[in-house]
């Protein structure tokens, strides 16, 4: 088990990590939660080789950093969790979760299957909630209305989500599932749990 310094969470409410597979719609429920509750939630920003899209800010909605840079903070123990996916990694770090707890707010992971893993083998005592979408049909839909998939990366997507979602079925791997077949439902299901284990 990995342990977390102490003061990396003196809320002593659980953070809260999100996963779902891409293009299931997490980034929205994620900045309505936010929106809806500014002084409650913090996002912990992660670490990423991959370039910034358009609209990103570095240092807001990612630290971006070379893959040689990420590969130092690895080895230097600077992540919870962290993971390579097509091609680029992406981490959780110590310093990030620990920002957020300083301000006393509830830290929220948005992470991938192999970063639950690693989150599980720590102390920090999270609570899981997994977001499905409807069906992968549906999910294909999704990531081919973005606009930004090529036929090989779409292809990649769907057969990682097929991964998760497999991964999401294992008895007590998640506190909560959620299935985004509509939008404003999926929300009130996300919040209400959420602030209902950290009241």
């Amino acid at each position: 088990m990995t342990s977390v310094p102490p003061n990396s969470n003196p809320t002593s409410k659980p953070p809260i990590v999100l996963s779902a597979p891409s293009g299931t719609g997490k980034s929205t429920l994620l900045t309505r939660l936010f929106a809806a509750h500014p002084q409650t939630f913090g996002f912990s920003i992660s670490h990423t080789t991959r370039q910034p899209r358009s609209g990103e800010t570095p240092g807001v909605d990612y630290h971006f950093v070379s893959p040689e840079t990420f590969e130092s903070l690895i080895a230097q123990g600077a992540f919870i969790e962290h993971t390579r996916f097509s091609g680029n990694y992406y981490g959780t770090s110590i310093e990030a979760v620990r920002a957020v707890a300083e301000k006393g707010r509830v830290c929220v992971l948005d992470i991938e299957m192999e970063g639950v893993k690693q989150v599980k083998r720590t102390d920090l005592g999270a609570k899981y909630v997994f977001l499905k979408p409807p069906s992968l049909e549906e999910l294909r839909a999704r990531l081919e209305g973005r606009g930004t998939e090529t036929e090989e990366s779409l292809g990649r997507r769907l057969e990682r989500a097929r991964v998760e979602l497999g991964f999401a079925e294992v008895p007590g791997v998640h506190d909560k599932i959620i299935v985004n077949d509509d939008l404003d439902r999926a929300y009130e299901e996300l919040e209400g749990y959420i602030l209902g284990v950290i009241s």
